[in-house]
């Protein structure tokens, strides 16, 4: 049973949940700065339930539909269904029950969460099909992930506010950018596929430079609350600190060696995002 969990666990890629996370918890704590009688312990643990059974729907049914197209890939032959650790039933079984999961808790949030759940559902699984048919894929998983810190806010207030809106825009274009990286792995495999993805169209070279600007104006995004809201030195530092790691990461990563996108993807996007969202909430309680 053990090891049955760690399988779904890999398939999932539940160490990946620090991509977003940390941006959830940073709307949880500007709606709280906003109104903090509206924060209540089982509001934070419901969200948190959200957060997790969203994404995890979102992985499990991306491995399900993909998994004939892994099968296919050198890079992913060793993925949990392409090697049958996992059935494919399992996996649509476990999109099921954590997309219905996510429903229920959004369900306990508020009426409205629970009547925003359909359309959450319909961009994070929706995602999954898109590099069928666009190059535009990894704006919707950006747009995915940049629903973490404005539905976190919604949860809370029950209404939207700026500040987590400029919050969701970094989150989209940092989360593009990373994509569009890692799928310059996969540029020649796209192509003989006739898999829709930004290197598979216009070249390996123009998506590290165009995951360049999308992180670029990320840092931007990042650093416009600072101005507005009058954050912190904290959330300076957090904003100094994930915008360091991007730029290392585009030194690492160049259209003549793509040796590191690995560890830019998995590594240095990791800290980014926790350390921003570390300094930043902290900033935002101590206000």
């Amino acid at each position: 049973m053990y090891q049955k969990i760690i399988l779904y666990l890999k398939l999932v890629r539940f160490n990946h949940t620090i991509f977003a996370m940390p941006f959830a918890l940073l709307g949880v704590s500007v709606a709280y700065q906003h109104s903090p009688s509206s924060l209540t312990v089982e509001k934070f643990f419901y969200v948190i339930m959200c957060m997790i059974f969203a994404r995890t729907a979102a992985m499990a049914f991306n491995r399900y539909l993909d998994r004939e197209i892994d099968k296919l890939n050198p890079r992913t032959q060793d993925r949990e269904i392409p090697s049958n650790k996992i059935k494919p039933k399992e996996a649509l079984l476990l999109t099921i029950l954590s997309a219905t999961l996510f429903s229920l808790f959004s369900y306990l949030l508020s009426p409205l969460c629970f009547y925003l759940s359909p359309v959450a559902l319909l961009i994070i699984l929706g995602y999954s099909y898109t590099k069928r048919f666009t190059w535009l894929c990894h704006v919707v998983l950006g747009v995915g992930l940049a629903l973490a810190p404005i539905g976190a806010y919604i949860a809370i207030n029950g209404h939207i506010h700026g500040f987590v809106v400029w919050i969701g825009l970094a989150v989209l274009f940092w989360v593009s950018g990373f994509d569009i990286m890692y799928a310059v792995q996969d540029e020649a495999f796209d192509k003989s596929q006739n898999l829709f993805s930004v290197p598979a169209y216009f070249g390996k070279s123009n998506a590290i430079y165009l995951s360049r600007i999308l992180h670029a104006l990320s840092s931007i995004a990042l650093l416009v609350p600072f101005y507005i809201y009058e954050c912190g030195i904290l959330y300076f530092l957090g904003w100094f600190i994930f915008t360091a790691l991007l730029a290392y990461e585009h030194f690492l990563v160049s259209p003549k060696d793509i040796s590191k996108i690995p560890f830019a993807f998995g590594v240095l996007n990791g800290w980014a995002g926790l350390l921003f969202g570390i300094f930043g909430s902290i900033d935002v309680w101590i206000k």
